[in-house]
């Protein structure tokens, strides 16, 4: 039997951000990307959220072993749900996770998004999907409502990116075109 997969759709997409092994593109339909508060932190989260209209980009990657243990602490706000992923190229059909804010956690609250983390998020759909994907990100993410903390010149976010000029415009460009 193969290993699982997750799914990610927010900085998992950044591979700098990971390890994990046999990374490849991949979609999911019956899910859309919200920013979203919970009660665990001050700051929001990326979450997916089921919506049967909607289809999210992202990548799968394989967790070795099914050992979920690392990546359950990371995304420890979350709770895994089964999804059928396709566009991956892969012989086989993997069994793949994707994690979504527990709905105990949630929080209506003003919870900001750190700039550190849409930066290294639009840094891997850069990387992965090139603009039009990371377009398509900005207009298919909900909750673009809440403050944004530029937290650039000291990141709050622990697995922040180093981007590049033309990335950080990238990302200013679009939020200032969303908001």
């Amino acid at each position: 039997m193969s290993d699982p997969y997750f799914f990610g759709y927010g900085s998992l997409v950044n591979r700098q951000t990971h390890a994990y092994p046999d990374a490849a593109q991949a979609r999911v339909k019956g899910w859309r990307r919200a920013w979203q508060g919970t009660r665990l932190r001050e700051v929001a989260f990326l979450t997916a959220v089921p919506d049967s209209e909607s289809e999210i980009s992202g990548l799968i990657a394989a967790v070795p072993g099914a050992d979920w243990a690392a990546l359950d602490e990371r995304e420890r706000a979350y709770a895994r749900h089964p999804v059928v992923p396709f566009g991956h190229g892969k012989p086989v059909e993997p069994l793949v996770q994707i994690y979504a804010v527990e709905p105990t956690h949630a929080d209506v609250g003003e919870h900001p998004i750190l700039l550190s983390y849409l930066d290294t998020v639009i840094q891997g759909y850069l990387s992965e999907f090139g603009e039009a994907g990371a377009l398509n990100f900005f207009d298919t993410t909900t909750g673009w409502h809440l403050p944004i903390v530029d937290d650039r010149d000291d990141p709050i976010y622990p697995r922040a990116t180093v981007l590049t000029m033309d990335e950080r415009a990238f990302v200013d460009e679009n939020l200032r075109r969303i908001r």
